[in-house]
């Protein structure tokens, strides 16, 4: 279920509305559903909530597994997002 966080970010980048690129949203990769895929840039963009900490040796084997594909993992808390929208996106830009 996504998250207030994900909308807001979503409404950003979906329909090449962020530099033109195309995002997926909730998309299956390997054997995980990564939050924001841009296959074009290689690049997954995931927003973590509370539940995250709990996970960190998790999501920390899963990144690792990610881009020993090829993909680069960025992630953001759903603070991030939701009070410095601005300073996520440039890191977005940044990586894409």
């Amino acid at each position: 279920m996504p998250t207030s966080a994900e909308d807001m970010l979503w409404q950003v980048l979906r329909g090449r509305r962020f530099k033109g690129l195309k995002f997926r949203r909730q998309v299956p990769f390997l054997n995980y559903t990564v939050d924001f895929l841009c296959v074009e840039r290689k690049l997954i963009v995931e927003i973590d909530g509370k539940q995250h900490e709990w996970y960190a040796e998790y999501d920390s084997r899963r990144t690792k597994e990610i881009e020993f594909h090829g993909f680069k993992v960025i992630r953001f808390t759903n603070s991030d997002v939701m009070n410095d929208l601005e300073s996520v996106l440039l890191k977005i830009a940044e990586a894409a």
